[in-house]
């Protein structure tokens, strides 16, 4: 059974940091593309971020861009997303997916979810 636990949100003030981390479980973590997604009260669920299988390589939405940063560690199967220069607008909760097809930034691509951490930014 595939599991992806998030964890790592709370409530941050506008200009700080939080790392949100998502542990995965069930699944051969090295051959999945991994992706952070974010969705925000009465907002579609939007893509934040991926980080490929294999090399890593990593692409970013545009709102998160020099902000955002995505890393994985293969031997620890997990992922993490280090957020800086919170903004209010950032404020969602966030969700860690994986897919075992080429990397997308579409969300039905995905195959696995976790059940999502809050972030809340004050201004």
């Amino acid at each position: 059974q595939v599991q992806l636990v998030e964890s790592g949100g709370g409530l941050v003030q506008a200009g700080g940091s939080l790392r949100l981390s998502c542990a995965a479980s069930g699944l051969a973590f090295s051959a999945y593309t991994m992706g952070w997604f974010r969705q925000a009260p009465g907002k579609e669920r939007e893509f934040v971020a991926f980080t490929t299988w294999g090399l890593g390589n990593t692409y970013y939405a545009d709102s998160v861009k020099a902000r955002f940063t995505i890393s994985r560690d293969n031997a620890k199967r997990a992922v993490y997303l280090q957020m800086n220069s919170l903004k209010p607008e950032d404020t969602a909760v966030y969700y860690c997916a994986a897919t075992g097809g080429k990397a997308t930034v579409k969300r039905d691509e995905y195959n696995y979810w976790g059940q999502g951490t809050q972030v809340t930014v004050s201004s």
